[in-house]
């Protein structure tokens, strides 16, 4: 019943989400905050991200702002999008990397590629803060409102029949002001806070980006 057996169109969270939806023909992992906002900077320029596995003492992500202008090769850690991206590459199916930038056209690209579209929102940690030195200790999956609306985002440019998941992420997307949600919300606030202001500020552009990175031998391209 957690595999939303039956639609086309699914949504769960977090690294047992990836797990639940391991039968789609796609998996889109959704982090606005930051990582796969980072992801469309560096793919959107020709460059190339490979994503690990997070564990204690992995070092802090890289950050969007600071990854303008990048077209090489960059190697990024997060506990929550790259880890994701990297346990969703074990199952076997597509992966795509989605933001707010380009959920159209990763959209588009996961349509391409299969029929079941599973969205992963990566959500927070409880008690990691990524800003401060040591990053604190994980806790348990906090759902956040960045990743929700960057999911539905994603679904409401796909077709298919979604699970009941999958419409209320939509339904939040169309109903809100998105932009001014995602600078509002505590994790927006937290960005701020740290000095991040740059980072948050190419998170919320919407609809600017054509590019869909996918997972190729473990690098998003």
């Amino acid at each position: 019943m957690f595999s939303q057996e039956g639609y086309q169109l699914k949504l769960e969270w977090g690294p047992a989400g990836v797990e639940a939806l391991r039968d789609c023909d796609v998996l889109v992992v959704v982090d606005v905050l930051v990582f796969t906002t980072s992801v469309d900077v560096v793919v959107g320029n020709g460059g190339q991200v490979r994503p690990f596995l997070f564990t204690p003492g992995s070092r802090q992500p890289l950050r969007p702002a600071s990854l303008l202008g990048t077209t090489g090769l960059v190697d990024v850690h997060s506990p929550n999008g790259s880890h994701l991206c990297a346990l969703a590459a074990e199952t076997g199916a597509h992966v795509l990397a989605a933001c707010l930038r380009n959920a159209a056209a990763v959209a588009k690209r996961a349509q391409e590629l299969g029929e079941t579209i599973g969205l992963v929102a990566g959500g927070e940690q409880w008690g990691l803060n990524m800003a401060r030195t040591g990053g604190g200790v994980a806790g348990g999956l906090r759902p956040c409102v960045e990743d929700h609306l960057g999911a539905g985002a994603v679904l409401s440019s796909l077709d298919g029949k979604a699970s009941p998941e999958a419409e209320l992420a939509i339904a939040a997307f169309r109903g809100v002001d998105v932009v001014q949600a995602v600078r509002n919300c505590g994790s927006g606030r937290e960005l701020v806070e740290h000095g991040h202001a740059a980072d948050l500020e190419l998170a919320v552009q919407l609809g600017v980006s054509d590019a869909a990175p996918m997972m190729v031998g473990g690098i998003l391209q």
